[in-house]
């Protein structure tokens, strides 16, 4: 074949294949909300009459005989019904993956799970499908976790309320009767009053404190501090309150341990702790106070080992059910059971949110709070690094 007669050949079969395949893409386009299995049935017709049509129109050219073009006819039409079955088979099992994932989405919209399947016509399809079941894992537990944030904000609503409207009714009540003239003793109304305010202020600052820390506003000021001083202040503030329920509060473990941390932080989780053990143990039982040192590796050969302090608070209050462990730092949670107070302590707060603040205050330290039963009780733990990174 002469280069002359190629140039032809190709010429025609271009002007074809550009013909039929702008008639296609039109026909695409007014079937644009059509099923897929007709719009592949209508590519592969395309490709079909695009071959054909510039065999046929490169033919005319060649004097080609009928009986070859015949021929030629025959198999392209055999061909192009072969190729129309095969689309519509494709089109079809596309179609059902696309429902198959239709039908995945919406049921991760109504909050169902999804199960993930490997029966599907591509890799593709089958990695989407994957990804929808992996997405629609993390939704459930996405949701989960918001509808026990919501049942905590529900239960610090009402807590709150309960432990506001108690003292004020007490305070209004005494202020009613100092009105009336009709108290014996003005000095002890005076001294409740004030007992009932300061509790009231408690909450307050509590209340205030979680708010910086939910919203990130809590700002450290990290300086070197001597833990037995720090846990001795706190032991000694609380012990009037320990004696009066006849609790033996005592300090324990090393005395010359130094952290980089913020005192007054660091004095409200010691505090918390402390007033927490000391408003479920019973009479007469002890609560330990402990700090001692720790050291854990890193990742690799090479790391270097990272020093820790504890600080521990163990009681016997009876422990803490097992079903309830995971959520003693929620905010508005409190213990039921054997641990529930059968009366708190003047001053105590008790609207649940000492333990979350807890747990905020220690995460701003980049450490961990944790907590388990031990024989007749539970312990808390608090592990905080000596050197945290942490911006001021």
């Amino acid at each position: 074949m002469t280069p002359d007669v190629l140039l032809a050949v190709s010429l025609f079969a271009l002007a074809c294949a550009v013909i039929v395949g702008a008639a296609g893409l039109l026909v695409l386009r007014l079937l644009a909300r059509s099923s897929l299995v007709l719009q592949l049935m209508v590519v592969a017709l395309a490709t079909v009459v695009s071959v054909v049509g510039g065999m046929a129109a490169a033919a005319s050219q060649m004097y080609v005989s009928r009986h070859d073009l015949t021929v030629f006819y025959s198999v392209a039409g055999v061909a192009g019904l072969v190729s129309l079955a095969m689309a519509a088979v494709l089109g079809r099992q596309l179609a059902r993956d696309s429902r198959t994932l239709r039908s995945a989405a919406a049921s991760i919209g109504r909050g169902e799970r999804v199960a993930a399947t490997d029966r599907h016509s591509n890799n593709e399809f089958t990695a989407l499908a994957g990804e929808l079941a992996a997405t629609g894992e993390r939704l459930a537990e996405s949701r989960a976790r918001e509808n026990q944030i919501e049942e905590s904000r529900r239960e610090l609503i009402t807590w709150i309320s309960h432990d506001l409207r108690t003292p004020l009714a007490g305070i209004r009540a005494m202020a009613e009767a100092l009105e009336d003239g009709m108290v014996e003793d003005p000095h002890r109304y005076y001294t409740q009053m004030r007992g009932q305010v300061d509790r009231l202020t408690g909450m307050v600052d509590d209340l205030f404190e979680l708010s910086k820390i939910h919203s990130g506003t809590l700002r450290l000021t990290l300086q070197p501090v001597s833990l037995y001083d720090l846990i001795s202040d706190a032991v000694a503030g609380l012990s009037p309150i320990a004696q009066a329920k006849s609790l033996d509060l005592r300090f324990a473990g090393e005395t010359g341990l130094t952290i980089l941390a913020d005192p007054r932080e660091l004095s409200r989780v010691v505090g918390n702790l402390v007033m927490n053990a000391i408003q479920h143990s019973p009479a007469g039982s002890p609560i330990v106070v402990s700090v001692t040192a720790s050291s854990s590796s890193g990742a690799g050969s090479g790391a270097t080992a990272t020093e820790h302090a504890v600080i521990s608070v163990t009681d016997a209050a009876g422990g803490i059910p097992e079903r309830d462990l995971g959520r003693v730092f929620e905010a508005g949670w409190r213990a039921s059971g054997p641990r529930t107070p059968a009366a708190e302590p003047l001053g105590s707060g008790g609207a649940g949110l000492g333990l979350a603040i807890v747990q905020g205050i220690v995460r701003a330290h980049h450490g961990e709070v944790r907590v388990f039963n031990v024989a007749d009780g539970c312990r808390f733990e608090v592990l905080l690094p000596q050197h945290p990174l942490v911006a001021d």
